[in-house]
């Protein structure tokens, strides 16, 4: 994957970035060294045990899941792609490039990478949630947080590209965060593989290889940050801008995600060294991270909507909030509705979707001002829809499915109702105002394990809803039981079923759940890919594209 995306970088690379591309080539090269270093002596595939086993143990039935097709090989090749706009930044700096060259390439790849990750991020909380049999999709496990955190460092960088790209500002600060960015994904790299964590998401950790790429790392970080430290005050910023302004309102998004991805760091990294210098063993859960990683997330959720409203230069908040007044109206609409349907709160809960409606209502706002939607006839808007950049559909669907998965994650979060209970043939229980009727398990045989299928009929207000058929799958070649958990998916929740162990006198321990909103997590993820994709599509994004629109503006000039 590494040599495919390096090769087509250096084939379409900007014809105004040239004179770096030795140097973008050299980093590209170096690195591929490094892995193909480990493949080949630390990682060999080709390796033999030292017997010969009667039978292989075949592969870990926790990854037979459809999900888990493509889940590793997304995140993987989403944290290699952020190699490529981090070889181009530093070959710029090495180069002496003081402009913004490497921005057009380094974008692209940027958003390419952007897009995997978040859906090997998708797709793992989706495997998490319908393999693993805890009625959840996401616990702030190291190994989650490792792909995660490369995500939200990638993300400020490509905000931060757009104010390079538009005013030729923050040069340093995108060259820092494409540093920062390749650091996390090399950091995610040696927590999975080193054997420092005992996580379900660990495999083929091997403590040798994990101290080459802890070296690795080091010399990265270290050579990067000496170098940036030697070049990055050459890189002279000419657009000049007043704090309330769409470069002001992108900066500020920038610092609270960045400061997200040091919490999250923080909270990762801590019990590891704590454990290192003899502290003894400690947990950092998800009580810790929601309480330092949402209140970040609120403001942000909040700018998002009004940033767009702002003109580049000097903006008028003032003007902004003035067309944000349907958002406003949305926002106590919605928490005055939930606040009414769920009086016992939490209110963190009721802001959280109110905060969703403010952002996909503002989205839309934006959108449609720019299509000058109903002040002008709607033949004229679907011109104007079609005219515009795919870059702004693209952030117009991105921004929207953001909002939809805060929703999902705020309502699943705050409102999940869980029963956990030994059930008899026959019996039933009360979960969310829907009936679960146990009517016992059955023995049946798969073709390399047993199952014990348990089944549920739900019904509510005496009308029958669904029936839910739990699973507990034994593979007796690897030894290992597995949970498959029974969904019913509505557009607004998720009735989630698993059966335990036996109670020896015809009884089962059961796990009900209803989740509300959690479907609007996975529609919400799909909608932020799309978007990314959409935005990739823009002619202004595919590598050369910029080059010849300025060589065109040039000879225009001339």
């Amino acid at each position: 994957i590494l040599s495919i995306m390096s090769a087509i970088a250096i084939w379409r690379s900007p014809e105004r970035f040239k004179d770096a591309l030795p140097y973008t080539t050299a980093v590209l090269m170096l690195t591929l060294t490094f892995f193909l270093a480990v493949t080949a002596v630390m990682a060999n595939p080709f390796d033999k045990l030292p017997f010969i086993p009667a039978d292989g143990e075949g592969i870990n039935p926790l990854l037979t899941h459809f999900g888990m097709f493509f889940h590793p090989p997304a995140l993987m090749a989403g944290l290699i792609g952020i190699t490529v706009p981090f070889a181009f930044g530093i070959g710029s700096l090495l180069a002496g490039k003081t402009g913004d060259e490497w921005v057009d390439a380094g974008r692209t790849w940027g958003i390419i990478a952007w897009v995997l990750l978040a859906s090997g991020l998708l797709l793992g909380s989706w495997w998490a949630y319908t393999i693993l049999g805890w009625g959840g999709f996401w616990f702030w496990d190291p190994v989650e947080n490792a792909s995660f955190m490369p995500w939200l460092a990638g993300t400020a960088l490509l905000h931060s590209a757009i104010v390079v790209e538009r005013r030729d500002t923050l040069k340093g600060w995108t060259i820092f965060l494409a540093i920062v960015t390749f650091a996390l994904s090399l950091l995610g790299t040696f927590l999975v593989r080193s054997g420092v964590l005992t996580s379900v998401h660990a495999f083929a950790t091997d403590p040798a290889r994990g101290a080459f790429i802890l070296v690795l790392l080091l010399v990265v970080i270290g050579g990067s940050l000496a170098l940036f430290a030697w070049r990055g005050p050459s890189l002279a910023s000419t657009g000049l801008f007043q704090p309330i302004s769409r470069e002001g309102s992108l900066l500020l998004n920038n610092l609270l995600l960045t400061t997200a991805a040091a919490a999250v760091l923080l909270g990762t990294l801590y019990p590891l060294f704590l454990d290192a210098v003899g502290g003894g063993t400690v947990s950092v859960g998800p009580p810790y991270f929601t309480a330092t990683f949402v209140p970040l997330m609120v403001p942000m959720i909040v700018l998002m909507a009004i940033a767009p409203m702002l003109a580049w230069k000097r903006g008028d908040l003032a003007g902004a909030f003035t067309r944000l007044r349907l958002a406003a109206a949305v926002v106590v609409v919605i928490a005055l509705g939930t606040w009414y349907l769920k009086s016992e709160g939490p209110v963190l809960a009721v802001l959280g979707l109110a905060l969703a409606g403010w952002l996909f209502t503002g989205t839309l706002i934006e959108f449609s001002g720019r299509l000058k939607l109903f002040r002008v006839s709607m033949r004229e808007s679907l011109r104007r829809a079609a005219h515009l950049p795919r870059a702004t559909h693209g952030m117009t669907i991105a921004h929207a499915g953001i909002a939809i998965v805060v929703a999902g994650i705020t309502a699943s979060s705050a409102w999940q109702t869980e029963k956990i209970q030994v059930l008899r043939p026959g019996e039933t229980v009360e979960v969310a105002g829907y009936i679960f009727t146990f009517e016992g398990t059955q023995e049946l045989q798969g073709p390399n394990y047993t199952i014990e299928r348990g089944t549920f009929q739900v019904s509510r207000d005496g009308a029958p809803i669904a029936r839910l058929f739990p699973e507990r799958r034994f593979y007796p070649v690897q030894g290992m039981q597995t949970t498959e958990a029974a969904i019913y998916t509505t557009w607004f929740a998720d009735l989630y079923a698993v059966i335990g162990d036996a109670d020896g006198e015809d009884g089962r321990v059961t796990r009900l759940y209803h989740n509300p909103l959690v479907p609007w997590i996975w529609v919400g993820a799909v909608v932020m890919a799309v978007g990314g994709a959409v935005s990739l599509s823009d002619r202004r994004h595919r590598v050369g594209a910029p080059a010849r629109r300025r060589a065109a503006a040039a000879s225009a000039r001339a």
